[in-house]
């Protein structure tokens, strides 16, 4: 699985301590999701999409294959 999340935070001018902030995690696992070291919950993925005004699809890519 492959993410935009720090493509969004750069469009939106986040930190990645102000997207943790706002999800309620801590910064090191905004630092795994975008380095695709961590799978988040369905919950921790809704609520960063909702961050960014998107989708959860349009957030997290899932490949096929």
């Amino acid at each position: 699985m492959h993410n935009r999340i720090k493509e969004l935070r750069a469009r939106d001018n986040l930190t990645q301590a102000k997207l943790a902030e706002l999800v309620g995690v801590r910064r090191e696992t905004i630092v795994f999701l975008e380095k695709g070291k961590y799978n988040p919950s369905l919950q921790l993925a809704y609520s960063i999409a909702q961050v960014f005004n998107l989708a959860i699809e349009e957030v997290f890519l899932f490949s096929e294959g």
